[in-house]
């Protein structure tokens, strides 16, 4: 079994604010399932439809949607689209970490 890194900061500090201050568990648990998708393929984007979200984390479509919207608006990930319909792809943005 692969060891999964998380930083200190997302469970110390991120956690107790999405999901006390926010109110948004949900959002997360989405957070959380980019993180390790980005780290299993070792990309920086991760392309996921809102169905494979659900579909992967137990949540609603709906949820999964709420979900990125809030966590866009929070600038903890980053959405691009190549087309009205395509699959969009996600960057996992970390915020806190100083670029060097």
């Amino acid at each position: 079994m692969e060891t999964l890194r998380i930083d200190r900061y997302v469970m110390e500090s991120l956690m107790p604010d999405i999901v006390g201050h926010d109110k948004k568990p949900a959002a997360f648990v989405v957070y959380l399932y980019l993180w390790g998708r980005l780290a299993r393929t070792r990309s920086k984007k991760i392309p996921a439809s809102y169905q494979t979200i659900a579909d992967e984390t137990g949540l609603s479509k709906s949820a999964a949607q709420a979900s990125i919207r809030h966590l866009m608006r929070r600038r903890l990930i980053r959405c691009e689209l190549a087309s009205k319909t395509a699959t969009p792809v996600y960057c996992v943005l970390r915020p806190w970490r100083r670029a060097a």
